[in-house]
C-alpha cells in the first residue's frame, strides 16, 4: 500500500469547522456519561468499542473509502500503528469514564486544559514546531498548577495527568498515521472488537450485564455508545489531519471549559482553593497562548 503524500503542516477552515464541532459534542458528553454513573467503566467501554463498529463502517461505506481500509489491513505496518492508537484511546476512555462516575469531572476537566499546553509541547519537540518564549512561559504557567494541585492533594492529580498524556500521544499519532481518519478509526475500534466482545460475553455468562434486565433506560444508553462515541471521535480525526498540532491545542480548551461548568454548576462537585488558584493560573496560561498564536497569524497575514 502506498502512502499518501503528507499534506502540508498548516490550517485549514474545513479543519477548523470539524474540530470545533468535536470539542463541542465532547463538552456535552460528561451528562451521558453521568446518566450511566451506576455501569461499571469497563462494560461502559464495550459497548463504546462495539456500537462504534457499526457507525464507523456505515461511514466508511457512505463516503466509499472501504478500499482504503482492505489495503490497511493487509499492511502489518499500518495494523501496527492502529492497534497502538486503539490502546491509546481505550486508556484515555477508560480513565475518563471512571472520573465521571467517582466523582472527579473537575479532575477530567484539569487534564483537558492542560492538554492543550501539552499537544504544544509535542509539537515543539517532535514536529520542530517553534515556540516564542511567551508560549514557554505559558507551559511552565500551567505546570506551576499542577504543582499547586500535587502539594495540596499530597500526590500528582493522576487522573488529570493520564488524561492528558493519553490524548496528547493519541492525537499526536493520529496526525501521523498514514490513512485516513475515518478508516483510521474503524480500524481502531475492529482491533477492540474481539476484546469487548469476549468481556460483554463474559458479563452475560455470569449475569452482571446491564444491557438488558435493569430497565430500558440503562439498555438505550449503552446502545447509544456507539453514535455519542464514533460520531466526535472522527470529526475530529478529520479536523486533525487538516491542522496543525499547535492549533489543535488552542481548540482543545472548548470542552474542557464545558466540562469545567458542568461539574461545578450541575454536578456540584467541590471547588477549592487550591482549585481557585490553579484553575485562573491555567487559564492565563492558556490566554497567553492563545495571545500569542493570534499574534504570530497575523505577522504571517501581513507578510503575505
Amino acid at each position: 500500500m502506498t502512502a499518501p503524500a503528507p499534506r502540508p503542516n498548516e490550517d485549514s477552515p474545513r479543519g477548523l469547522a470539524f474540530a470545533i464541532t468535536a470539542y463541542l459534542l465532547w463538552g456535552f458528553l460528561p451528562v451521558y456519561m453521568h446518566a450511566m454513573g451506576d455501569i461499571p467503566p469497563f462494560e461502559i467501554i464495550a459497548h463504546r468499542v462495539i456500537w462504534s463498529v457499526p457507525v464507523a463502517g456505515a461511514v466508511l461505506i457512505a463516503l466509499g473509502r472501504t478500499a482504503d481500509l482492505h489495503a490497511a489491513i493487509r499492511n502489518p505496518k499500518m495494523l501496527g500503528m492502529a492497534a497502538v492508537t486503539a490502546v491509546l484511546i481505550t486508556v484515555n476512555w477508560s480513565i475518563y469514564v471512571w472520573a465521571i462516575a467517582s466523582g472527579h469531572t473537575l479532575d477530567a476537566a484539569l487534564g483537558y486544559y492542560i492538554n492543550p499546553l501539552f499537544s504544544v509541547f509535542l509539537g515543539a519537540l517532535l514536529l520542530g514546531e517553534r515556540l516564542k518564549p511567551i508560549q514557554i512561559a505559558a507551559i511552565a504557567l500551567a505546570a506551576a498548577a499542577v504543582a499547586i494541585l500535587t502539594i495540596e492533594a499530597g500526590h500528582l492529580p493522576l487522573v488529570a495527568l493520564g488524561l492528558t498524556v493519553s490524548w496528547g500521544a493519541y492525537a499526536f499519532l493520529k496526525k501521523s498515521l498514514p490513512i485516513g481518519p475515518n478508516q483510521g478509526f474503524f480500524l481502531e475500534v475492529a482491533l477492540l472488537l474481539p476484546v469487548a466482545l469476549g468481556y460483554l460475553g463474559w458479563l452475560e455468562a455470569t449475569g452482571q450485564s446491564h444491557l438488558h434486565g435493569h430497565g430500558a433506560r440503562d439498555t438505550l444508553l449503552l446502545l447509544g455508545c456507539g453514535v455519542i462515541t464514533a460520531a466526535p471521535l472522527m470529526i475530529y480525526a478529520n479536523g486533525a489531519k487538516l491542522l496543525r498540532l499547535s492549533t489543535i491545542g488552542i481548540l482543545q480548551y472548548i470542552a474542557p471549559t464545558m466540562i469545567f461548568l458542568t461539574a461545578v454548576f450541575i454536578f456540584d462537585e467541590p471547588f477549592g482553593q487550591a482549585q481557585m488558584i490553579a484553575f485562573p493560573m491555567i487559564w492565563l496560561a492558556l490566554v497567553i497562548y492563545t495571545g500569542s498564536m493570534v499574534h504570530q497569524a497575523r505577522g504571517r497575514a501581513a507578510r503575505a
